[in-house]
């Protein structure tokens, strides 16, 4: 049976790379609801955290304190829909929001 992680990763040529519900990602501090564009980006894993850091507003901050550590099954029960990225390996980044979506490989985010 194939997940909604494999099919985004196979629509992208990617092999999964999913995080498990208690791996710490980086919220945005302002994340209460969900609002459009959702955005994130994956850094490799480091000290218990999955790499991910998720965002919902045009920009991303410069700001040190904008994330909070926040285990991945916080975030995918209040919005499931970024789930099936959250499978993206390391390097990759997403944006979408209703009627779009933007997945992309940003070699930067591997340092």
């Amino acid at each position: 049976m194939l997940h909604d992680h494999d099919a985004v990763c196979a629509r992208f040529g990617v092999e999964p790379a999913p995080v498990g519900a208690a791996e710490i990602l980086g919220l945005a501090g302002t994340f209460s609801s969900v609002r459009f564009p959702l955005n994130g980006l994956r850094q490799p894993p480091e000290d218990g955290a999955c790499g991910w850091f998720v965002w919902s507003a045009e920009e991303l901050p410069d700001d040190p304190d904008f994330f909070v550590p926040t285990p991945v099954g916080h975030l995918v029960t209040v919005c499931p829909s970024l789930k099936p990225y959250l499978a993206l390996p390391p390097g990759w980044r997403f944006s979408f929001g209703p009627g779009y979506e933007d997945v992309w490989y940003d070699g930067q985010l591997l340092g």
